[in-house]
């Protein structure tokens, strides 16, 4: 499946993929009120500026209808941020394409590393990608109204 860029219009569809897929993936890692509290139904308005202002890649379905994994490039800090596939669709390479276009597009505006701050049932995917660990952290999470642990990672491009 091609990567291709997302267009606003689609940010309730990326906000949905987010959230099951951080229900799903992050289930034994996270408690279960702190994950609903993080996974709101309703998208922040903030979400959609986030998908207009930065390149926001998507990989559609098999039938290439509707995107099934999403993620991008942070350009104010830097980062990789929102890399989410959809459960039925994890462990079919998706979430590298996506990762492996944020770095190109990295690379083509000049970037020489990206950071991220990885949940820990992601951190082996980030690692087997080419990101070191440089800590690990709590990260306060105002939606979750919780301190998240996780893993600030660092990538050389």
């Amino acid at each position: 499946m091609p990567v291709r860029l997302a267009s606003p219009d689609e940010a309730e569809k990326l906000w949905e993929i987010r959230n099951q897929a951080i229900r799903h993936g992050c289930k034994n890692t996270y408690d279960e009120q702190v994950i609903l509290a993080w996974t709101p139904d309703l998208m922040p308005p903030g979400y959609r500026t986030a998908v207009a202002s930065n390149p926001f890649f998507v990989v559609d379905s098999p039938e290439g209808k509707t995107p099934v994994a999403t993620g991008y490039l942070d350009l104010q800090n830097h980062s990789v941020e929102a890399i989410f596939t959809l459960p039925d669709f994890t462990g079919k390479g998706y979430a590298r394409r996506i990762l492996d276009a944020i770095k190109a597009e990295a690379k083509q505006r000049g970037l020489v590393a990206l950071t991220l701050s990885s949940t820990p049932n992601a951190f082996t995917f980030y690692q087997k990608n080419g990101f070191n660990l440089v800590r690990e952290s709590l990260h306060r999470s105002g939606m979750a109204k919780a301190d998240l642990r996780c893993m600030d990672m660092r990538c050389e491009l």
